[in-house]
């Protein structure tokens, strides 16, 4: 007779995979599905000013705010911010789904710590674990989404498309 200990099969959950599971990015992943995608992140960390990209560069990843505040900012006559993000909000998320240039530049706000999920490893997470990626690809949809319909709104256009 074998006997079985669950605790021995349970891999114990880190803080940063934790913190991860609790974004909205990642809240639809399970255990497995969470560690794959926290396996192919990077942190990064930006000091206070610090450029994460510049408005026209070529988008690569999408990045979650761990910790600190990012600014974003449409280099126009006035270098408006548009808006400054906090943890667990992120950003960038439209070079996962295409190619076109970053329409804003974003800065640190404030000192912050980011995770990065590159395009190429999104790519590969799409060939490798479609159903991850989908669930990703479907949160980042559903935040594209939300924040069309509050500028419709914000400019005088109403809520629906």
């Amino acid at each position: 007779m074998q006997v079985t200990l669950p605790f021995l099969n349970q891999r114990k959950e880190s803080p940063r995979l934790r913190l991860l599971r609790s974004l909205s990015l990642f809240s639809d992943l399970h255990g497995r599905e969470a560690r794959v995608v926290a396996g192919l992140m990077h942190d990064r960390d930006y000091l206070k000013g610090e450029v994460i990209f510049d408005q026209g560069d070529e988008g690569q990843a999408v990045y979650v705010i761990l910790s600190g505040r990012v600014a974003i900012i449409r280099q126009d006559d006035a270098n408006s911010e548009v808006l400054v993000l906090g943890p667990g909000q992120f950003f960038g998320e439209l070079a996962l789904l295409d190619d076109s240039p970053r329409m804003a530049q974003a800065r640190a706000h404030e000192n912050c710590k980011l995770a990065v999920l590159f395009r190429g490893e999104f790519t590969g997470l799409l060939d490798t674990h479609a159903v991850i990626a989908s669930k990703v690809a479907v949160r980042i949809a559903r935040e594209l989404g939300v924040r069309l319909r509050a500028a419709m709104i914000n400019h005088g256009h109403g809520g629906t498309l």
